[in-house]
């Protein structure tokens, strides 16, 4: 009887988890086709001859750019300003996340774990809640500037980062952790010791990424008067300026394309 559990076993597992992978991957792409068809997409007018025409006319009064050098002086501090604010953000973000993460988190089996629902849901209402939105919300309490901003980023990234610290801590391995715990060491020096060596690199991995993403969303905060490239972005555009509008659009790409360049090297030498 043992012979035959052991022949038929293998060979069930995979054709339930073939036909699971199958319903999933179905149901996915019917969403898909579903999201196509209730969107109504024009993509007759969108890739019409009068569209790239309209497209190119709108492009072509980019240029030229404003090369006035008064004027560059103020993309420079306000390039300046959004890469505080995303750096500053994200700092904040990673410690409180940090912080957070620990109660989010069962450290170990016999670990009781009575903060981490409602911790968990402090990080869901965190992240659920857009850069944009907490930047409009505390503009009523901060003010103009870049400090609503940098909270803005700090609030929202806390919920993505405390979420994904707490994932990492949980799946540190628990060995070295309970090899201290039966001499008797504390939770705190077990954690400090043993779990986060462990963890230190995965972390610091997912800050920078989210530094990388805070960088585009500090140039967009200044939309709604949060200081950096998109309140600059925000008022030349709405006077129609679009030489002015170029070159700011041209100094958030190349911050974007320093700072992803920068994030990713620091990740694969952590990595190495």
């Amino acid at each position: 009887m043992s012979a035959v559990r052991n022949n038929t076993c293998p060979t069930k597992a995979p054709a339930v988890m073939k036909g699971g992978t199958a319903a999933l991957l179905l149901g996915m792409l019917t969403l898909i086709v579903a999201s196509f068809w209730t969107l109504g997409l024009k993509w007759g007018d969108f890739l019409s001859l009068e569209a790239f025409q309209s497209m190119g006319r709108f492009v072509a009064e980019f240029f030229p750019m404003e090369t006035d050098p008064e004027f560059l002086t103020k993309v420079g501090w306000g390039t300046v300003e959004t890469l505080a604010m995303s750096l500053m953000g994200t700092a904040l973000a990673a410690v409180a996340g940090l912080a957070l993460a620990i109660p989010a988190s069962k450290l170990h089996s016999n670990d009781k774990g009575l903060m981490r629902t409602p911790t968990r849901w402090v990080l869901n209402a965190l992240r659920s809640i857009p850069e944009l939105v907490w930047a409009a919300l505390l503009l009523i309490s901060a003010g103009l500037g870049p400090f609503a901003g940098t909270l803005a980023l700090a609030f929202h990234t806390t919920g993505v980062l405390g979420r994904l610290f707490a994932e990492s801590i949980e799946n540190a391995s628990p060995e070295p952790a309970d090899a201290l715990r039966t001499q008797g060491v504390g939770s705190l020096r077990v954690f400090y010791f043993t779990t986060l060596p462990q963890v230190i690199p995965q972390l610091m991995s997912y800050a920078l990424y989210r530094w990388e993403n805070n960088i585009r969303a500090a140039a967009i905060l200044g939309v709604v008067g949060a200081g950096g490239l998109g309140q600059l972005l925000s008022f030349h555009m709405g006077l129609f300026q679009m030489g002015k509008t170029a070159t700011i659009l041209a100094a958030m790409l190349l911050l974007v394309a320093i700072v992803d360049s920068m994030s990713y090297h620091l990740r694969r030498k952590m990595t190495q």
